[in-house]
């Protein structure tokens, strides 16, 4: 835009503040947001990180950008909405971040009965304990010369039902040996399986039935994921008979780190905090009036 309309950076970031300034006067009468997701997402190397804030149920706004992804960064925008708006939230869509949950605790009346856990998160951490495994027996096989395990590390990412024509002849083979890296990945498909159902009761008793499996599998990292969903599983319920997820937000945040890229790197967060409100805040932007001026 700078360079279509011979303006400098700074011109066009004062227009791109101007126009979030006004969007946000107008937005101060908005109806609350009944689901919120809340992610981090970075802002540059080095472990920096803004937590984002949207509306994953109505039309995806984000509502609220702060930096870090401390306790503080959540509580500011609870503290920065009205007893009215706090009361329409029923639920909070999140990691299993302990920050995240300490604010939704502290600032939302009956803040952990609103948590939800998003299953892709879930996944995630579950995913984790298979690579894990994976990585620890294929040293352990590969000092026995055995290479069954090379180049298998992205064939344990996939669905069942997503795995491409010319590549499940070996994943197969590989979900159907005898490693422990196989037994693990079967643990995990099973613990997706408490998705579906939106039946509380039921998937509670998917849950333990898998629960009793994971800690008898003698998979430390499987057992460790098994031990954490089991202390989130309040919010881990909540999520799946809500139908509540974090989806939306992942999208937000792809366009974020897009943004991201095309401008080469954000160095200033109060510009990168206003791109984001400028693309994704759904904001009315435009000035009450248009004046057009033309140079000579």
């Amino acid at each position: 835009m700078a360079r279509l309309l011979d303006l400098s950076w700074d011109q066009v970031s004062g227009v791109m503040e101007r126009a979030v300034k006004r969007g946000f006067e107008r937005r101060g009468k908005a109806p609350g947001s009944r689901v919120l997701g809340v992610d981090e997402t970075s802002f540059q190397k080095r472990h920096e990180y803004v937590t984002v804030v949207a509306d994953i149920d109505g039309e995806g706004r984000v509502h609220h950008v702060a930096d870090g992804r401390g306790k503080a960064a959540l509580s500011s925008y609870y503290e920065s909405l009205s007893e009215a708006e706090l009361s329409k939230i029923e639920t909070v869509a999140m990691d299993m971040w302990p920050a995240y949950i300490s604010a939704t605790v502290s600032c939302l009346a009956e803040g952990g009965h609103k948590i939800a856990y998003d299953k892709f998160h879930v996944a995630a951490h579950l995913g984790g304990a298979v690579d894990e495994v994976r990585r620890e027996e294929h040293r352990r096989l590969r000092s026995l010369g055995d290479e069954g395990l090379t180049d298998t590390r992205h064939l344990w990412l996939y669905h069942p039902d997503r795995v491409p024509e010319h590549r499940w002849h070996r994943f197969k083979e590989l979900i159907d040996g005898t490693t422990k890296t196989a037994r693990c990945w079967h643990l995990k498909e099973v613990a997706m399986m408490m998705w579906e159902t939106r039946d509380r009761a039921e998937v509670r008793r998917i849950f333990e039935g898998w629960y009793s499996w994971a800690i008898r599998s003698r998979l430390e990292p499987m057992k460790k994921g098994a031990r954490m969903i089991k202390a989130h599983l309040d919010g881990v319920l909540n999520a799946i008979e809500r139908g509540v997820n974090n989806a939306r937000l992942e999208a937000i945040n792809s366009v974020i780190q897009s943004l991201k890229r095309t401008a080469r790197r954000y160095r200033n967060r109060d510009r990168f905090r206003t791109a984001i409100y400028f693309r994704l805040g759904g904001l009315d932007l435009y000035p009450d009036s248009l004046t057009f001026h033309t140079k000579p």
